[in-house]
């Protein structure tokens, strides 16, 4: 009896509304989320061009969980606007040495990524409601104090701002009351320059994160 019960409490707390989504509705989400960067770096090139050495090495940058706020307006029941107001996610970065040029941790940046991407809401009048988007991102870095011990023992800066693209997929689970469960991955494009700070450029580093979520929202 008590596992019937439970089963129809469930099944009454997903049960669709007549009207899950309208143009004009406004949804704040928040999520735990996961950014995975998916770097590509040029530094094994600069060193074995400029010293014959350390080719192979490259830049590292480690992943980081933390809160995100977005917040969702529907332009029509099927479109909607999502600004990802995320808090600055801070990574470690560090030299994966190769041929001659020894591993070393640099320190740390602080990212902030605002994002805003327009969404497809697939079924959003049903409780399953999965959408893809697209958009574009910012990325402000902060904080940027790295630090070698190799390479004449210098600072080294990045680039402060970067532009790119930002794709997104994820799914709605509705709530009665407008409340909501989520889940959503999102691309981002991520490059900046990195430069010794008495000295040339040294990497073109992409981050390129996969920033993967899971939090709940309400609609109002």
């Amino acid at each position: 009896m008590k596992l019937k019960q439970s089963v129809l409490l469930v099944c009454a707390l997903l049960s669709p509304l007549a009207a899950m989504a309208e143009a004009g509705d406004w949804v704040i989400r928040a999520r735990a989320v996961n950014v995975s960067p998916n770097e590509s770096s040029d530094l094994g090139k600069y060193l074995n061009r400029e010293a014959g050495a350390g080719a192979g090495s490259k830049l590292e940058v480690n992943d980081q969980v933390i809160p995100e706020l977005d917040v969702s307006y529907y332009v029509t029941k099927n479109i909607a606007l999502e600004l990802v107001l995320a808090l600055g996610t801070r990574h470690d970065v560090s030299i994966k040495g190769a041929n001659g040029v020894a591993s070393e941790n640099l320190g740390s940046v602080n990212l902030l990524p605002p994002t805003l991407t327009a969404q497809w809401h697939f079924r959003p009048d049903q409780t399953f409601d999965p959408y893809v988007g697209a958009g574009i991102n910012y990325t402000r870095f902060m904080d940027n104090g790295l630090h070698t011990n190799q390479l004449g023992g210098q600072d080294i800066r990045v680039e402060r701002n970067s532009w790119g693209p930002a794709l997104q997929a994820g799914f709605d689970i509705n709530l009665k009351d407008g409340w909501l469960l989520n889940a959503d991955v999102k691309y981002l494009w991520i490059d900046t320059d990195v430069k010794l700070k008495n000295g040339p450029k040294i990497d073109s580093l992409d981050i390129n994160p996969w920033v993967i979520g899971f939090g709940f929202g309400k609609r109002f």
